[in-house]
């Protein structure tokens, strides 16, 4: 069982931005996200779309958002269950939680802080008639490991930046990769669409639009798809081994929702007067996961969100304890590979 301080649902932006405020309290952090990557929809869904709205950046993109929050939370090791999805929570006797994903792994903790952003992520499936045949035996929904498709005839369908940024990667890996789009303009980043259309011209990358995957076809695992042009309607039988849809996520609650928690309008109730805690003590929820009156859904607010949650945790952690957070300062820390990193640290004055 993996113990720790606060146990985080949702390794988002605002989840990641709570292990280093927990981390100035010298409380320890443990991250359970569906996904098998920190960073949430910035990571997975949008990685180069910039924002305008994160104090002292006048631009980010959303991709190095995400690897700013990781650099500056990895002088305090957090823990992280990633690739398996929140399912039950158990309340002990003692007032701490039991929490359990869908593939068994058990987190305890005294805290629980949910910060699942829109809740958990489903991929959209393209509406195929014999698609759950091939799943897992051809057909896969996201990229967890590129080796696997090393040597192998890789057909993409999308037109996001997800669909954009594995076909290009895949072109070094894969023996032959084919990005089908229902239109001929994409939705992604102009670098990416233009490294697409280079690849294309040395022969790396099959380009087909405007088109649609309209068939998959197959004995005991996926061997063809059958590919429509939306103009002509002309069929198109193209051999692979693994064909990947990549039309985004749906968020979705998911099993959060049976746990007890106040819901209004697929979000968690918290109390904003304090410290956003739900109507569980002990369980808090933050960032676009959660709803109060004037809540507006900004990664600036989920930040804001977080800082009081983690100054509330402690207190319960350690109800003996008063103390005053007065400012940061810079103190030296161990790195993962052991050597010295500067790492921000509270200054806090307790009163025992």
């Amino acid at each position: 069982m993996i113990k720790t301080d606060i146990l985080i649902i949702g390794a988002g932006p605002t989840g990641l931005f709570a292990v280093f405020e927990a981390g100035l309290l010298k409380l320890k952090c443990h991250l359970i996200d569906a996904l098998p990557q920190p960073g949430g929809q910035c990571a997975e869904i949008y990685p180069k779309k910039p924002i305008y709205d994160i104090p002292g950046f006048p631009e980010v993109l959303a991709g190095d958002l995400v690897d700013n929050l990781m650099e500056q939370i990895k002088p305090f090791q957090p823990g992280f269950t990633l690739g398996e999805r929140a399912e039950t929570i158990d309340k002990l006797d003692d007032g701490t939680f039991v929490v359990t994903t869908n593939k068994g792994t058990k987190h305890h903790a005294p805290i629980v802080a949910i910060a699942g952003g829109l809740g958990s992520f489903e991929p959209r499936k393209p509406l195929l008639e014999n698609l759950a045949k091939y799943e897992d035996n051809g057909v896969a929904y996201m990229i967890k490991e590129p080796e696997i498709y090393r040597g192998k005839k890789v057909l993409i369908a999308g037109g996001g930046d997800s669909a954009l940024d594995w076909s290009i990667f895949l072109a070094n890996v894969a023996d032959e990769v084919t990005l089908v789009h229902r239109r001929n303009e994409f939705r992604g980043a102009l670098d990416s669409v233009e490294k697409v259309q280079q690849l294309k011209n040395e022969g790396k990358i099959n380009l087909i639009t405007p088109a649609e995957v309209v068939a998959l076809k197959g004995e005991n695992k996926l061997e063809k798809v059958t590919v429509k042009n939306t103009t002509t309607s002309d069929l198109t039988d193209v051999e692979v081994d693994n064909f990947i849809p990549l039309f985004g996520l749906s968020p979705k609650l998911g099993p959060i929702a049976n746990w007890g928690l106040e819901i209004e309008k697929n979000a968690i109730k918290v109390d904003n007067t304090l410290d956003y805690q739900t109507n569980i003590p002990g369980i808090y929820a933050i960032g676009d996961v959660n709803t109060y009156p004037g809540k507006l859904k900004l990664i600036l607010c989920g930040f804001h969100e977080a800082t009081l949650m983690c100054q509330s945790a402690y207190q319960k952690i350690f109800p003996d304890k008063k103390y005053v957070m007065k400012y940061t300062t810079v103190g030296g820390v161990t790195g993962f590979d052991g050597s010295k990193k500067e790492a921000p640290k509270a200054v806090v004055k307790a009163i025992d």
